[in-house]
């Protein structure tokens, strides 16, 4: 048990809980910037129980690994690969919300809404949903990071089965407020998402 205790698992630890502090604070402030204090809720941090158990379940498999496997923690490369996706997840994700302005919301609208714009520059030029690709990079970086075999499998098809359903159930309304205009935007760049066209 005292392998927690080491250099790589404070560095470890230490790193997942501030990516995941400012994941969340990040998200919370910008929704706050864009929409207006009195349009956003707790809810805008994207804490569910269904996240909070998942972070829960990979910081126990971290907590078992490195205490029967210490080793296995000790894989630098892979473990700065992971902080890396981090980073490129988190600056994609914080791009894509700067970018798209008052049409990023974090819940799908239903109803167009008078500034809701179709955004097609900057990082969208690139990826239809930006946002979603950030978030899986980042979700998965966390758990690469970690060094966590499990979980690092886990959070990739978890995350990707989300948006793979989110994504076309999304896009049914945005085809519906923009038209032509969405579809033959689909049909020119890729959802960002793999395997989600």
């Amino acid at each position: 048990m005292t392998e927690i205790f080491t250099d790589t698992g404070f560095r470890q630890l230490t790193q997942m809980l501030l990516a995941i502090i400012f994941f969340h604070t990040s998200e919370y402030i910008l929704a706050r910037a864009i929409h207006g204090p009195s349009r956003v809720t707790l809810s805008s941090l994207l804490i569910t129980k269904h996240y909070a158990f998942a972070m829960l379940v990979s910081i126990l498999e971290y907590l078992i690994e490195i205490t029967l496997f210490p080793n296995l923690k000790q894989h630098w490369w892979i473990s700065n690969f992971g902080l890396v996706m981090i980073l490129l997840g988190e600056v994609l994700r914080k791009t894509a919300i700067i970018t798209a302005g008052r049409s990023f919301t974090h819940l799908i609208k239903i109803r167009h809404e008078e500034h809701h714009r179709l955004v097609t520059r900057g990082v969208y030029r690139i990826v239809r949903h930006p946002s979603y690709s950030g978030f899986l990079v980042w979700s998965v970086g966390t758990q690469v990071m970690l060094c966590n075999p499990v979980s690092a499998v886990a959070f990739a098809v978890v995350v990707w089965k989300f948006f793979a359903d989110r994504i076309p159930y999304e896009e049914h309304y945005l085809k519906q407020f923009f038209g032509r205009q969405y579809v033959e935007y689909a049909q020119r760049v890729h959802s960002g998402v793999p395997f989600v066209n």
